[in-house]
């Protein structure tokens, strides 16, 4: 018989190994992103719970490797700063909340224990229960308070923490396996939470570093076998350009083109006039998207299924796309705002969006910041508390447009000391629309809050796009291909194989005999046609309404309907 090492229980952890582990924990998330995208209920075409969490956490890794981190006190604030700053989605902006609570409680510590970690974990779940107004089971929080409850458990009577950390582990994973029991929407899909499921893939990252084997920046099987999966595989042709913040290394270039080399095939990266034209294939276009966010802001993004036969021919799938003539469109990157604060004025508004089109749509109504972002990338809290700064105005009021951004900007507007800022939380586009055509210049803050909320809450609202994967949703099948009209009680109005009979079912659902207004808009992948051919067939249909068809401009979602 062979005897190894006898091994010395870990009782305690210093600053360089927790800022090790939460590192491997991120670089595990980040590998894993993909399949944590995938477990999405609905099954869209954006880079959602997996990219939005690995953007927070990376924003940490930037804080937290600074110059400036010395010890667990100035780690612990900088991971929680560059969490909160850098939060996207609602999954995000949950796993800021966690890290928030869990470093103030290290914060106060020298070294960590058992009884920290416990703790740390209660104020963790204590803080994020209370950042949602609404918090449901069957969801990250429902996997964070387990976790947090079976080691306040075992540290009561085990301080060794390899052993703590296998136990919670395994629990953590068994409390993720129910989310299906606990929310029913999980359950019809055959998913469990994909939130929870992130936060379990970054805790393994975190017990891996601590058993011996850091993980590496993209280090992940699963990830090496998807780059070997054979040609024709990809589903998407994504291609778009971005407009860098400020000069680019080589080192940076070469980088982000190995990472796009990663997700997919026929990856190219072009400079352009000081602009990049990037394209690719692959089954992830939300998350190229999500990385490129990182070097400055986008245009012309297009997202094309590679396997559609009745989108016209794919000629033009290996050609990078060429910058726009005239950027008039192009969304500025935002600049801290130079005047005076006595010229300020006393209302400003700041809306998401993505598209020249809606980008038009809003600043005509007066928004004075449109931050580029909607379904197929989330804006951080960062790019909020940025675009805040930029408008000279006393009050702010934020309208998110998306209900994966609203928790970014009340982040946003709990951290900005510069202004007062108040969150309209509005759901999708036609309701930011709607409630900024109501606002009177002449009227106080408050009287205009008031209009503006009852003028969204009338809107009826759908989507139009396609499904990655097969699922079921409201009873009804979806199969991959399939196009859905998203929205309504359920979240599904109509899904057919047919891009227009799919608007035209979603649309009849949402009239009724009080409706009067009728708002489409096309997205970049609708030809103008298109577009009149549905103008002149909605107002054969409906000759009660007034029928407005505006080319809007957005990827991924092929038409946004309203109905008031």
């Amino acid at each position: 018989m062979s005897w190894g090492k006898i091994k010395v229980a870990t009782q305690t952890i210093d600053v360089k190994m927790f800022t090790r582990m939460f590192i491997s924990g991120v670089n595990n998330l980040e590998a894993n992103k993909a399949w944590i995208n995938d477990l999405n209920v609905f099954p869209v075409p954006d880079g959602d719970t997996g990219t939005n969490m690995s953007l927070t956490l990376n924003s940490a890794v930037r804080e937290v490797s600074g110059p400036k981190v010395s010890d667990l006190s100035s780690a612990a604030k900088a991971i929680s700063f560059g969490s909160l700053r850098g939060a996207r989605g609602n999954s995000g902006v949950i796993t800021s909340q966690l890290l928030r609570g869990f470093c103030k409680i290290l914060q106060t510590k020298t070294v960590i224990d058992a009884a920290a970690i416990a703790e740390a974990n209660t104020k963790a779940v204590e803080t994020a229960y209370k950042a949602v107004m609404k918090p449901k089971e069957g969801t990250i929080l429902t996997v964070a308070r387990g976790i947090a409850e079976k080691w306040s458990e075992l540290s009561e009577q085990e301080t060794d923490l390899e052993k703590i950390f296998e136990q919670v582990l395994d629990h953590g994973e068994k409390v993720l396996a129910n989310t299906p029991e606990l929310l029913p929407v999980l359950k019809e899909a055959g998913v469990v939470d994909s939130g929870g499921q992130g936060l379990i893939v970054f805790l393994k990252g975190c017990y891996s570093c601590l058993m011996g084997h850091e993980i590496a920046e993209g280090e992940n099987t699963e990830a090496a076998e998807r780059a070997a999966e054979p040609e024709g595989k990809y589903e998407y042709r994504t291609a778009f350009t971005i407009h860098p913040g400020q000069t680019l290394s080589q080192e940076q270039t070469a980088g982000f083109k190995s990472y796009l080399e990663a997700l997919g095939d026929h990856a190219a990266l072009t400079e352009k006039g000081g602009k990049l034209l990037v394209s690719l294939e692959t089954n992830d276009p939300g998350t190229a998207i999500q990385k490129a966010l990182k070097f400055g802001y986008l245009t012309q993004i297009s997202v094309v299924n590679l396997h559609e036969k009745d989108e016209g021919p794919q000629e033009g799938a290996d050609t990078v796309p060429e910058a726009p003539a005239a950027e008039e469109n192009a969304a500025p990157a935002f600049v801290k705002t130079t005047v005076p604060e006595s010229e300020w004025k006393e209302v400003g508004f700041i809306a998401t969006a993505v598209g020249s089109g809606l980008t038009e749509v809003f600043k005509s109504l007066g928004v004075d910041a449109v931050v580029q972002g909607g379904q197929t990338m989330n804006p951080s809290t960062e790019d909020m508390l940025e675009a805040i700064e930029s408008v000279p105005a006393r009050n702010i009021v934020i309208l998110p447009n998306n209900k994966n951004i609203i928790l970014a900007a009340q982040q946003a507007q709990v951290m900005c000391k510069s202004r007062h800022v108040e969150v309209l939380p509005t759901t999708n586009i036609p309701e930011g629309i709607s409630a900024m055509s109501c606002f009177m210049p002449e009227d106080s803050l408050e009287e205009n809050l008031e209009m503006m909320k009852d003028a969204y809450s009338t809107v009826k609202s759908g989507e139009v796009t396609y499904a990655v994967r097969n699922t079921s949703i409201a009873g009804k099948e979806i199969h991959e291909g399939d196009y859905m009209g998203l929205g309504g009680p359920t979240g599904l109005y109509a899904v057919g194989k047919e891009k227009m009979l799919v608007l035209l079912e979603m649309i009849a659902a949402m009239v009724d005999e009080d409706s009067g207004m009728i708002t489409l808009y096309c997205g970049e992948d609708v030809p103008e046609s298109d577009g009149e051919i549905l103008r002149r067939k909605l107002a054969k249909k409906y000759p009660d309404c007034d029928i407005d068809v505006i080319n809007g401009g957005q990827p991924v979602y092929s038409y946004i309907a309203s109905v008031e």
